[in-house]
């Protein structure tokens, strides 16, 4: 597929025709040219990147998807809500097969060092928060090849950011932060009812053990840009990725290191009817 069809679909919310392979990217360095150039599309009509996401960091669903390694995609001003205690809802329009997944978000301070280790990572952090993102597959029935993920705008669709925290105040230092996210759970719910636990130790064995590994990734990438300060990197889901419905609410309880989010789901127009803030998809 050409960028420009995978940008119409992204767009549309059609899904893609045929099974994996679908998208013509034999491997994922080609898949990631392929991102890289609808990103550039993307830019040219206006849209302003804002981060990354990084996906399939849970090696527990990896048997599931069959996608055995980490993924990168971008964030964008389009699909990235404003961040609070009640992060906006998320209108049902253009979506194909959502699923929601409940993750640790970053805020970048500044560009990690080159060849950066934990240490230079940590120190180059300002925030951390509670986070949803909406993933999606424009494969039918979610199956795919790895490329075709890398390809389908690594399958990000909306993140939604809860209350940012301080990382000093959870943590004095890389090693400190990195145990107490290992350890740190969570119950992710449906309108209430707990649906599946969750628990740091699952992405890459702590959410700033995959934030290395993506920025170790992004920087032998051909032409991908570099960590900003301002940038937002949301770390991969800490359970499976769920069918999200109109209705809905859903929330992330975090043990005590954190705190929760909850995203409503609503029907198409509802929120054209009534005004939100600057910044909402």
């Amino acid at each position: 597929m050409t960028p420009h069809a995978l940008l119409q679909h992204f767009d549309t919310g059609e899904p893609w025709p045929g099974g994996p392979g679908a998208s013509g990217c034999s491997d994922l360095a080609s898949a990631y040219q392929a991102a890289l150039a609808v990103r550039a599309l993307r830019i040219a009509r206006g849209e302003q990147a804002r981060g990354f996401k990084i996906g399939f960091t849970n090696r527990t669903i990896w048997q599931r998807y069959q996608v055995f390694a980490p993924i990168w995609g971008t964030v964008w001003d389009t699909s990235l809500g404003p961040a609070g205690d009640t992060p906006a809802p998320i209108e049902m329009t253009a979506l194909c097969q959502p699923r929601i997944e409940p993750e640790v978000v970053f805020g970048m301070r500044a560009t990690p060092a080159p060849d950066a280790d934990l240490d230079a990572l940590f120190d180059a952090l300002d925030w951390i928060a509670p986070g949803f993102e909406l993933v999606q597959s424009h494969q039918p029935g979610w199956k795919f090849s790895a490329p075709d993920t890398v390809a389908d705008a690594g399958l990000h669709a909306r993140l939604r950011v809860g209350e940012h925290v301080p990382v000093r105040t959870l943590a004095a230092n890389a090693a400190a932060l990195d145990a107490l996210l290992a350890a740190t759970s969570l119950t992710l719910e449906r309108d209430n009812a707990a649906v599946e636990q969750g628990l740091g130790a699952n992405v890459l064995d702590s959410p700033l053990r995959a934030l290395l590994h993506f920025l170790t990734e992004l920087r032998q990438c051909p032409g991908a840009p570099d960590l900003q300060a301002g940038d937002v990197v949301t770390t991969g889901t800490w359970t499976d990725a769920w069918p999200v419905r109109a209705g809905e609410r859903w929330t992330a309880r975090f043990s005590a290191h954190l705190p929760s989010i909850s995203v409503d789901f609503v029907q198409p127009g509802i929120l054209r009817a009534h005004p939100q803030p600057d910044g909402l998809v």
